[in-house]
């Protein structure tokens, strides 16, 4: 199941990547693609949406599913 969420503070390809790796290590997420431009971020898996938002605070942006 796919899901986004906000996420602010990426400013460039290096943010999208850090975000992206800190969510590809949620267990259930199956995939995760990260968009700058327009503050988000979709995951793919079956991970919940506090688990989410940790892991993408823990990375050191702010999110908001």
């Amino acid at each position: 199941m796919a899901k986004t969420i906000t996420v602010e503070g990426m400013s460039c390809g290096g943010c999208e990547e850090n975000v992206e790796n800190a969510l590809r290590d949620v267990p259930g997420v199956t995939d995760a693609e990260a968009d700058n431009e327009s503050d988000s971020v979709t995951v793919e898996g079956d991970a919940s949406d506090a688990d989410l938002v940790a892991a993408v605070e823990d990375a050191g942006y702010t999110a908001k599913a």
